[in-house]
């Protein structure tokens, strides 16, 4: 197997190919010499309280629709009492001329705390913990996966105020589509036809590579490898992908579920470190989608997305030339790697 080694790939503009998603990134290393003159982000790190007495999110307390919430000591699941989509919603179809289009899109929107402590987050969390929102995770892909009209079940976590995260309690969300989303039916695209030309999932091949270059992974487990993807446009971005085969969450076996929740804690507890704050990202999961398919093609996954780029006050924003022609990043993958890979795992604030 060839490996990429050139020397150019850390000192000249570049751009590299993601072939998950099917598109380029264009890579300035040279450019992390500039000065910063841009915006400072402000840093406020409050210590939280155990028990918010005004979070509609801790056990006991009234949600702003009336709800109150039950006293829960482990994971708690609700419906998201201000959801973006709805299962009621009725079928319609607007279409004028084929460029003015518009469909209804039903859904169910659900809330998962984590943990009924106000204060923690997963970098805060014992794996114990984690592991009990990993099974969470797959109760709730299989409950919502198994309605006939939901196609796609997306959990995601927005960490922190910078990533518009209302609320700071331990928490994520699910949204449930009626049709698969157009990032992951383009990487659903890619994986079927990658497995089609060369016999093997797209993921594992890549994470072949990756292992035997080495130089992009942040650690590995028994089960998982975290590393930082060749083609990653965030400044820290990393993927969590399993060692074996697996389209979903519902095909890990209970070692593989408490690997993943070790996975989790290890990679949260190092973005903590990197900056010594609560470290905001968006995190999402995508699996095999839940159309009735099987989809061989799909390797389960995990995308970290952290906006910060070389401190606690500067942000990597997508704007002008992102947004017109290709995201770009100055820092490579393989520096962001090393610089994960050498922070310490015990949390900063402990």
């Amino acid at each position: 197997m060839r490996l990429i080694s050139e020397t150019w790939l850390s000192t000249q503009p570049h751009r590299r190919y993601n072939p998950l998603a099917r598109e380029w990134v264009l890579v300035s290393p040279h450019r992390t010499q500039r000065p910063w003159q841009g915006q400072l982000e402000a840093v406020s790190e409050e210590r939280l309280p155990a028990y918010d007495p005004d979070c509609y999110l801790c056990p006991g307390n009234v949600r702003a629709r009336g709800h109150r919430n039950p006293p829960y000591s482990g994971t708690f699941v609700f419906d998201n009492d201000f959801p973006t989509m709805s299962p009621q919603t009725p079928p319609g179809r607007a279409d004028r001329s084929g460029l003015l289009v518009a469909e209804t899109e039903p859904g169910l929107c659900r809330v998962v705390c984590f943990h009924p402590r106000h204060d923690l987050t997963l970098a805060r969390m014992e794996t114990e913990g984690i592991r009990q929102v990993v099974d969470t995770w797959v109760e709730q892909y299989v409950e919502l996966g198994s309605l006939p009209f939901i196609r796609h079940v997306q959990i995601f976590e927005n960490r922190g105020e910078m990533m518009g995260c209302s609320n700071p309690h331990p928490h994520c969300q699910i949204w449930a589509n009626g049709s698969i989303p157009d990032r992951v039916a383009a990487e659903t695209a890619a994986q079927a036809d990658h497995l089609a030309q060369r016999g093997v999932t797209l993921l594992q091949e890549y994470l072949a590579v990756e292992e035997e270059a080495g130089e992009r992974i942040v650690f590995s487990n028994d089960h998982f490898v975290v590393l930082v993807p060749f083609w990653a446009v965030w400044p820290f971005e990393t993927m969590i992908l399993p060692r074996r085969h697996v389209t979903a969450l519902d095909e890990l076996t209970g070692a593989e579920r408490t690997s993943f929740a070790e996975a989790l804690h290890r990679i949260t507890v190092r973005y903590d470190n990197l900056f010594q704050i609560s470290f905001p990202y968006s995190m999402g999961i995508h699996q095999r989608p839940t159309d009735g398919e099987p989809h061989p093609e799909w390797d389960l996954h995990v995308h970290f997305y952290p906006p910060l780029l070389r401190s606690a006050r500067i942000r990597k924003f997508l704007v002008g030339y992102e947004m017109l022609a290709w995201p770009q990043r100055d820092i490579t993958a393989e520096a962001a790697a090393e610089r994960l890979r050498a922070l310490s795992e015990r949390h900063w604030a402990d």
